[in-house]
């Protein structure tokens, strides 16, 4: 199985088959198309619309840009023509940048119009991140969206039961890591959501960076994307369960948690349930540690309360996990502590001596 191929959530859209098992029903077969030749029309597709299109940037307060009033906007694009000669193309806005993404030898050009960075955590790509977003083909239909906030793994990878775990497309990965998370993200007395200082902004994707040859309902084949994008938070995964958060195994902090293989043996430490080959499994050679009340016997009430407690009191080796939010209303801090048996400045569990 090749877990390098990134797809999307199989519940966010509907991926037709190629083919049908039935005599009676069309073949639907897909032409493979050299990738260069793609992405070089893709890129002049989507320039094309960054040069004749527009945006509601009159609508955002770019002087104080984490208000309440700039919390709630809502993107909404627009073709300039003789109704509004003035308007500032997309290509000429100043919040609009790029980043290169390198695959299979092509430098793909990621266009990001980032209108407000956001005030909270920097994402990695092994994280999950809790997103509201909007998926549109360029013609700006939509194919995809949710308005509320639902959780996305940004990789694809297999857990530690073997179950897969879906990721995104590479290109909405690339872009959604250049925002930060909301500074406040709570449930409200009156059950609406609080949302404070998030990242707001739209990702534009040469379909190499997307679904490429496969067909989906509203894109087809071969097209580029955009998804308008309000990223709200960063969740934490382990995915082999071995009590070491994802985003650490990726040793290197390049965002590719597939390049990090202490033991050479062809698994990636964030799928590795032994990461330096020494038979005994990396759960065993840390320490996990849980918190559900603070130095005074009192409980965590607050998530906040629960990381101002670790934020003061954790040992230099003890790592953050998560918090968990209890039946009883209160939360629990989890940790792990990095044994280091011999201290040589290598855990243990990265240590194949120890």
């Amino acid at each position: 199985m090749n877990f390098r191929k990134i797809t999307f959530l199989a519940a966010l859209v509907t991926v037709f088959n190629f083919y049908s098992c039935k005599d009676d029903e069309e073949v639907v077969t897909i032409e493979e198309r050299d990738e260069t030749e793609v992405y070089n029309e893709d890129i002049l597709e989507i320039e094309e619309f960054l040069s004749t299109h527009t945006y509601n940037y009159q609508d955002f307060d770019f002087d104080n840009p984490y208000t309440i009033q700039n919390d709630n906007f809502e993107i909404a694009f627009d073709t300039i023509n003789d109704t509004n000669p003035d308007a500032i193309a997309l290509i000429d806005r100043p919040e609009l940048e790029y980043k290169i993404v390198e695959q299979n030898g092509i430098d793909y050009k990621l266009y990001i119009l980032k209108i407000r960075e956001g005030l909270g955590n920097q994402l990695n790509s092994l994280d999950r991140a809790t997103v509201k977003y909007r998926g549109e083909n360029i013609e700006g239909e939509a194919f995809d969206f949710n308005i509320n906030p639902t959780n996305l793994n940004l990789t694809t990878a297999v857990d530690a039961s073997g179950s897969i775990n879906y990721g995104v497309v590479r290109g909405f990965r690339e872009g959604l890591i250049e925002f930060k998370t909301a500074s406040e993200y709570n449930e409200n007395n009156d059950g609406t959501l609080n949302i404070r200082n998030h990242g707001i902004g739209v990702i534009f994707i040469p379909s190499g960076l997307g679904y490429f040859s496969t067909f989906v309902t509203g894109i087809g084949t071969y097209n580029p994307i955009i998804f308008k994008v309000n990223l709200i938070e960063r969740i934490f995964t382990d995915f082999d369960n071995d009590n070491i958060p994802s985003y650490l195994e990726d040793l290197d902090n390049d965002s590719d948690g597939y390049n990090d293989d202490t033991d050479e043996d062809g698994v990636a430490n964030f799928v590795d349930t032994d990461d330096d080959g020494d038979e005994i499994l990396t759960a065993d050679e840390v320490q996990p540690m849980q918190y559900d009340e603070d130095s005074s016997m009192n409980p965590f009430t607050t998530k906040a309360e629960a990381q101002d407690y670790y934020d003061n009191n954790a040992a230099a080796n003890e790592i953050f996990v998560k918090i968990e939010y209890l039946s009883n209303g209160n939360y629990r801090l989890h940790t792990t502590i990095l044994t280091d048996t011999d201290n040589d400045g290598t855990p243990d569990y990265l240590d194949p001596s120890n």
